[in-house]
Order: structure tokens, then sequence, then C-alpha cells
């Protein structure tokens, strides 16, 4: 039996298939406002997912052929917007500049003969390699660059050959007409002259790479960048180091010199360096920048701040004393002075003897969380930014106990940027400023606005009478030149070596101020395991080797900063703690 059923007649629309799939996306089956909204998400989504897909699509498409017809015309944009500022030291001498120089390129579309062009290519240009040269020109490419930066003299000889599809494109490249004598500084560039290192890469922060992206950074908009360095004064320091450190058979050898009024670095040098015309020596470990990138234990010059902590405490002064008659024992460890007095010391003479016995005593006295916020203040427990990238974190005890403040109280422990130690110091002989390094030029009422009061005026007049003091009776005599009112203090550190002080593996250091009751200047000298020999009579401590190195550089630096010579100088006393007694 057949079952006969009813089937309405079906109805007719004029719409289409794409109106009826919107239609479904909106409304659905049922007209259910959750459904709409679903509806309506799903087709956000899809407009989304199409609007993205086509920028996805886009930019792997100009990746694959960045270096073809569209990749010529960046490339020559590019060219064009990596021009950079001038730099110059403090006087207008040139540090870094820019030069016109050819390049070298193919479009590979419209050579004839890749294998000819390959072979008079590499006539001309013997250090490009043969196989990649005829890859690259065989690559069907618009436009590749064969070699960046080649002479007059090479682009006449190719231009000669004739090659049809072999171009030139005139860039700017980056030189440095002192070598290596600025290297720490200024830093370098890469072949597109942007700023990798150093102040170089500095001025890129500071927005140069978004003119250069811009296209708006042109040689005819920038002005010289003016540093705080005197080339001169740098030329002596290098030179005073490098002599230092093969004279005393170093590892390494360091030095700068700061304006402890502006905080203005006028000079700084780390041997080895590296040339940044050739940027690659900077990849080499030994050649980095000790003062900002490495951090080391300092030795006794770290006693300048602990002697100013007690004295800037209103809870001794000059005259009070500290038992120094036995070694100080502080649980299994044993504190002993190298120069040993066996006797009770005032304040001076702990700074004179460099009595690690006395300073410790007196840090202890002062108490642990004291003695702490009292580095913080100076700026001894945070990473020192400067314009310089290139900078280190203090390694800093996780636990800071008794035995922390003992030892870091004459310099080990605490390990800090050289500079960073040098700013510290620096604000105990300006009047008890902590003024922020800087590597471009600055007036001192400008230092002055962003300076910190960290100690009193009397405490750094104090600190200055204990410095010159030491380059009369103590370890900086050596330093002393005549004519120049010279203060100091040494620092001699045992490196660690595989977790434990070395006694042969030494850092020593000194810190100079000139004039000492005037301060202008102060003077850090740093070598890197010296060795002793029979003119050092067989030490091999700062005393013998840092203080007569940074005598030798103010001897040369002092009348180009217009330090003139005095002679018949009181001591002392008489020069610094009676006469501000009379000025008052």
């Amino acid at each position: 039996m057949t079952a006969i059923g009813f089937t309405a007649p079906a109805k007719k629309t004029t719409e289409s298939r794409w109106q009826r799939v919107v239609r479904t996306l909106l409304y659905g089956a049922n007209v259910d406002r959750n459904v709409k909204a679903k509806a309506r998400l799903g087709l956000a989504i899809i407009v989304f997912v199409a609007v993205y897909g086509i920028i996805a699509g886009k930019l792997i498409m100009f990746a694959l052929i960045s270096e073809g017809h569209g990749g010529r015309r960046s490339v020559a944009q590019d060219a064009v917007a990596t021009a950079r500022p001038d730099i110059v030291d403090r006087h207008g001498s040139i540090i870094a500049t820019d030069v016109k120089m050819p390049s070298l390129f193919a479009e590979p579309r419209r050579l004839i003969d890749v294998d000819e062009a390959t072979e008079l290519l590499t006539a001309v240009l013997p250090d490009l390699d043969a196989r990649e040269l005829r890859e690259r020109l065989a690559s069907g490419r618009g436009f590749v660059w064969l070699k960046r930066e080649i002479t007059a003299t090479q682009q006449r000889e190719i231009h000669r050959l004739g090659l049809p599809g072999i171009g030139f494109l005139t860039e700017n490249k980056r030189v440095y007409p002192n070598g290596p004598v600025v290297s720490h500084q200024i830093g370098h560039v890469n072949v597109d002259n942007q700023g990798i290192a150093g102040i170089e890469k500095w001025l890129d922060g500071q927005g140069l790479a978004a003119l250069h992206m811009a296209g708006l950074a042109t040689d005819r908009l920038q002005k010289p960048v003016e540093l705080a360095l005197d080339l001169r004064v740098q030329f002596a320091l290098r030179d005073e180091l490098a002599k230092a450190r093969e004279k005393f058979s170093a590892k390494a050898a360091a030095g700068l010199m700061l304006n402890v009024n502006t905080g203005e670095i006028v000079a700084m040098a780390s041997e080895p360096d590296y040339d940044p015309n050739n940027p690659r020596e900077a990849n080499d470990p030994t050649r980095i920048n000790r003062l900002t990138t490495g951090v080391y234990e300092m030795g006794s010059t770290f006693k300048a701040l602990t002697i100013a902590m007690g004295l800037d405490s209103g809870r001794m002064g000059l005259n009070t004393t500290f038992d120094a008659r036995l070694p100080l024992r502080y649980g299994k460890f044993t504190i002993n002075d190298y120069h040993a007095q066996r006797r009770v010391l005032s304040i001076p003479e702990i700074f004179t003897y460099s009595s690690n016995i006395g300073t410790a005593r007196l840090a202890l006295s002062l108490g642990v969380d004291y003695h702490k916020a009292f580095l913080r203040k100076m700026g001894q427990l945070d990473r020192l930014r400067t314009e310089l990238p290139e900078s280190s974190e203090p390694i800093v005890p996780k636990r800071w106990g008794e035995l922390n403040t003992v030892t870091i109280a004459f310099g080990h422990g605490l390990s800090v940027a050289p500079l960073q130690a040098v700013m510290g110091v620096a604000a105990t002989l300006n009047g008890g400023l902590l003024i922020p390094p800087t590597f471009l030029k600055r007036s001192e009422d400008e230092a002055r606005a962003m300076a910190k009061q960290v100690i009193k005026p009397e405490t750094s007049i104090k600190m200055r009478y204990l410095m010159r003091l030491n380059a009369e009776i103590g370890s900086a005599k050596t330093a002393n030149v005549d004519g120049y009112y010279i203060g100091g203090k040494t620092g001699t550190a045992e490196k660690v070596v595989n977790g434990r002080y070395s006694k042969t593996k030494l850092l020593t250091d000194f810190m100079a101020v000139l004039p000492a009751d005037k301060p202008q200047y102060l003077l850090l000298i740093m070598l890197d395991e010296p060795q002793a020999s029979k003119e050092t009579h067989g030490y091999a401590t700062a005393g013998w080797n840092a203080a007569p190195t940074a005598a030798k550089v103010i001897a040369r630096v002092a009348p180009l900063l217009d330090i003139a010579p005095r002679f018949d100088l009181p001591n002392a006393e008489q020069s610094i703690l009676v006469s501000n007694r009379v000025a008052r």
C-alpha cells in the first residue's frame, strides 16, 4: 500500500546565496536575541581574520622580496637616513664624524652574464667570496648588496668594467679619527651606521633612530654632540696607563678624571681598549670597559667613605680613637693591619696607616643598619646609570651582618663599578654633594640643581684634610708632584679566585684629589694584577704602582686643566683646617 502525503509548494525568493548566508549569520533560523548577538560576533571574527590574513600575507610577501625592486628604494633611503651628528670634545675637537663612501650593489635581473660578472668583480675585489657572489648575482632579485663601503679606487675600476646591472650608492660611514683613544666612551656603530655601544648607542636612544626611520636625520639637520671629555687630557691619561701596564706587567690598567663640582668625566681610559673603526675588536672580553662594566672590591680607597660616615654621624671627631692593639677576631676570621701599629689610633692615624682594624671598629660602633643606609645614600648599593648603556649592578651581600660591615668598611665584600666609587668619594670632598657623573658638558649650576646633600660641608673639610695628610705622611706620598697640592688614598684588594682571596692576584687603585684644599678634580688610577719588581722592592701594593702613576698623570694634565702650580705650601692642618676655622 502506498502512503499518500501532502507537500506545500516551495516559497520563491529573490535572495542570493551570499545574502542568505549574511541573514543567517545575523539573525539565525529563529529571531532570538542571544543567537543574533552570537551571529554578529561570528561575523566580526571572520572580518578581523580576513583583514589580518591580508596584512600577514603582505608582510610575508615583503619579507620574501625584501631585496627586490621595493628593496632598492628602501635601501637607498636608509643610505641617506643613517647620517649621524658629529661628536666633539669640550673644546670642539672631532671625535666621531661621517664620511661619504660608495657601496656596491647589483640588479641581478638586468645582468647578462653572471659568470663573467663574477670573474671581473672578484678580480677587483679579491676579498669577495666568489661562490657567494655568484649566488647573489644569479638570484634573480631586483636588488642585492655586493659590498658595503668600497674605496674610490675600487669604484673607478669597477665602473670601467661597464657591467650592466652593477651600480653604486653613496652611504655615510662613521669614522673615528682618534682610533682607540676614546673607544670606551664613544662606542661604535654597525655597517648601517646604527649605534650599538657607548655614546653612539645612547644617541640612538635619544631619538636619532626614530629620525632615521622617518627619513629626517639628514646631515644638515644635526648639531654636533658636545662631550665633557678633554681630548688632550684623555691622550695623556691613556698614555700613562699604557706605560704603567707595561712597567708593572699588569693584566689591565684603567683610570678616569672627574670634575668633582660638575660630575663631568673629562677623561676615561681602560687598557686594553679597541679601535672603534674596527668594532670586531670590542668582542674580545679582555677589552671591556672596567670602569663602568666591571665591578670590583675597591680595597682601602673605600675607607674614605667609612671615615666620612663616622665624622658625619656627629658621634665622633678627628680626635676620636679606636683600639688597634690586637687583631680583630670575628668568628673564624681574623682581621689584621698591613701597617700594624699595635696601639690605639686616632681617626687621622687610622686613615694614614690605613688600619683595617680601626676602620672596622669605627663602622661597628655605628651599627650595620647605619652603615648600610649610609652607603646607599652615597650611591654604592644601586646600579649607576650614565649616558653609557654599558653598566653593571654592584654585588651586594644578600644577608648583611656584622661581618659584612667589618669587611666592607675597609673595601672587601662589596663590589662596585669604579666610576661609582669615584662618585661617592667625590661627594666627601666637594662640600658633601652627590652629583651623578656625566659624559656630557654640564655647568656647576646645572650640577647643583640635581645634586643631593649627603654629608655636611664641615665633614667634607675634614676629609680634604685627611686626604692631604695622607699625601704628606701616609701611603699617598708617592703621588706628590712639585707645585701641586695633592691629596689621596691608596687601595689594595686581594682578588677572589675560585671563591677564595688570592695573596698574589691584587687589584690596586689610587684616588687623588687636586687641589686638596679647593677640590676641582678627582683622579682614579687602577691596575689589575700588577707585579712586584726590583724597582718596587718586591712590593705590588698601590703605593708602589697606582700612586706614582697618578703623579705622572697629574704632572701632565694639571697645566692642561689650568691648575696653576703653587710653591711653599703649608701643611695640611695649616692650609685646610686652620684656614677654614679662620674663615668662619
